[in-house]
């Protein structure tokens, strides 16, 4: 058991209770996992989200993620007195005072069968029951939602009847209609928005789970209770719009062309991931600080996230722009521009970017920031779950961006930011869950060189090299995820998840990079080569202080 030993606490210890032994694990160097008995139970899932709860409250910690058995906790490394965390998680985890937590019961209509349910039949035949008797079996029980996680607000719902546990499909489909009512296994879900899912269908309900643009816009919460009532018919909502951009107060510039992947974002928006809301943001953090540093604006100000092939800007008003991060040739009416200085711009000027010379994510920022709207107190882009920015979506052709107003600082140069060549060694913390890795497995994780896939993106990083083969079978119980981890499905191919990567995921983590060198893999073109580093946590953090202290350096 690793138990933060890189941060040099205190030697390897578990605490133990009713329910069995807890295990505390570090998750890079922001997360700390505390495992509980690795089975599906009540009893177990209604401790983890407790434990959840009480350490919402210790000095450092931003947020915590309840899962099916167990509770991640979300710090910010450089305020948070670490031993004095594992002392209150592992005071949390003791079961003595235990008790429920209070919550609500929702009803949630549902129409079982036909369109609504094309799994409905199949699911029936395998159980030995017929289409209605599956309904009544599914609908005569109250479930406890056990946790949020896959998409924002998608309840895992526990537990079904005996009668009706189906395995998943084989192949998941491509397209899962928003309001789905599925099952897998021993859990119930539903499908908040249309994405791709492997659970069986046996129902649709017209009762919005998600509505991105609410105040709230999340239905269950952790804890509440659920009741599926059968209903005759109903009609659907809609697929959601794309929204046109409300024109803005202060024009400053025009999308003329969109490029490939074009979006408002600014830091990112912690506090929601036990919601399924991850925390979206810039790529790369650091060189979205230092554009905005130099544009003379706080550091974590919205500005433009752009790649290759990029988008054409045409300039609307008189202003101040700063480019920063990935180097993707840009040109001024044709003229070149450097990264980190600030470029005096002109209405009817066109921003434009060519051949990519070195990393992935560049920002644009505006002297006097972006007037953009906020959602759930950020105005990062979440485009899968359609939040926040620019209503939710990529920019596109059309759109005029707005600057907010001109309280900025005198904007000044910075140096850019280093970006990754051909190979890069990015540092990594091992575990949480590299015991499900053969010996020799772990070792080609730390050894061997991966190359970055042509199939990553904001979600994660695909990466291909020798196979890192499980010594540990069975089913992983679903569990909290951050920026960093590096998931190992049993096909052996890692995946490092980034800043619109899952909240929860049911694969074990080898190990985690560390939040000073995660950009280093989102800034990494696909051919890449790719080495990993185990350091300590006292390491990790020491390298997070160092940015800090370039950032203000630079300001």
């Amino acid at each position: 058991m690793h138990l933060l030993q890189a941060a040099r606490l205190v030697p390897p210890r578990c605490a133990s209770g009713v329910t069995g032994t807890v295990a505390f694990r570090p998750l890079a160097d922001s997360g700390l996992l505390v495992q509980l008995e690795p089975r599906l139970d009540p009893e177990i899932n209604a401790r983890a989200r407790a434990i959840a709860l009480r350490l919402t409250a210790v000095p450092g910690v931003i947020e915590t993620v309840p899962a099916l058995c167990s509770a991640l906790v979300v710090f910010d490394p450089l305020a948070t007195d670490l031993p004095a965390l594992l002392d209150a998680a592992e005071g949390a985890a003791q079961p003595s005072g235990f008790a429920p937590v209070s919550s609500r019961l929702i009803e949630i209509p549902v129409v079982y069968g036909g369109a609504a349910g094309p799994d409905l039949e199949e699911v029936a035949g395998l159980c030995g029951l017929t289409m209605d008797q599956v309904a009544r079996e599914h609908a005569g029980v109250e479930y406890a939602v056990y946790m949020i996680g896959f998409t924002p607000g998608y309840p895992y719902l526990g537990v079904l009847p005996d009668g009706l546990r189906v395995r998943r499909l084989a192949a998941p489909r491509v397209r899962v209609p928003r309001g789905s009512v599925a099952i897998a296994d021993a859990l119930a879900g539903i499908y908040p928005m249309e994405s791709a899912g492997g659970w069986r269908l046996i129902g649709r309900t017209p009762l919005p789970i998600y509505e991105p643009a609410g105040a709230d816009p999340v239905l269950l919460r952790p804890g509440d209770r659920v009741r599926f009532t059968p209903i005759a018919g109903a009609a659907f909502p809609p697929r959601p719009r794309d929204t046109p951009l409300p024109r803005p107060r202060h024009p400053v510039l025009e999308i003329r062309s969109a490029g490939l992947y074009t979006t408002v974002q600014d830091l990112g928006r912690p506090g929601f991931r036990r919601l399924g809301v991850p925390t979206a943001g810039a790529m790369d953090p650091l060189a979205l600080q230092v554009a905005n540093v130099a544009a003379g604006n706080p550091p974590g100000a919205a500005a433009i996230e752009l790649t290759s092939p990029g988008p054409v800007v045409r300039m609307v008003d008189h202003g101040q722009v700063v480019l920063a991060g990935a180097d993707l040739s840009p040109v001024l009416d044709g003229a070149a521009v450097d990264l980190g200085r600030p470029v005096r711009v002109r209405p009817g000027q066109t921003l434009e970017f060519g051949v990519p010379r070195r990393g992935v994510w560049c920002y644009l920022a505006v002297h006097g920031g972006l007037d953009v709207r906020q959602v759930l107190g950020s105005s990062a882009t979440f485009v899968p779950g359609a939040l926040g920015g620019s209503g939710g979506r990529r920019l596109r052709a059309g759109d005029i961006v707005g600057r907010g107003p001109d309280r900025a600082a005198p904007s000044s140069p910075c140096p850019d930011v280093v970006l990754p060549g051909a190979e890069v060694t990015v540092r990594v913390i091992p575990g949480p869950q590299d015991e499900w890795l053969t010996e020799e497995a772990r070792a080609r994780l730390m050894r061997e060189v991966f190359t970055v896939g042509l199939h990553s993106d904001r979600a994660g990083a695909r990466l291909d090299g020798p196979p890192l083969a499980h010594v540990m079978s069975g089913e992983f119980l679903s569990d909290g995820l951050l920026p960093g981890a590096i998931q190992i499905p049993s096909g052996g191919r890692p995946i490092v998840i980034l800043q619109d990567g899952p909240t929860t995921g049911g694969y074990p983590k080898a190990a985690a990079v560390i939040g000073a060198d995660l950009r280093l893999v989102a800034q990494a073109r696909p051919g890449t080569r790719l080495r990993f580093k185990a350091v300590s946590m006292e390491e990790a953090v020491d390298a997070l202080r160092q940015q800090q202290v370039l950032l203000r350096d630079k300001g």
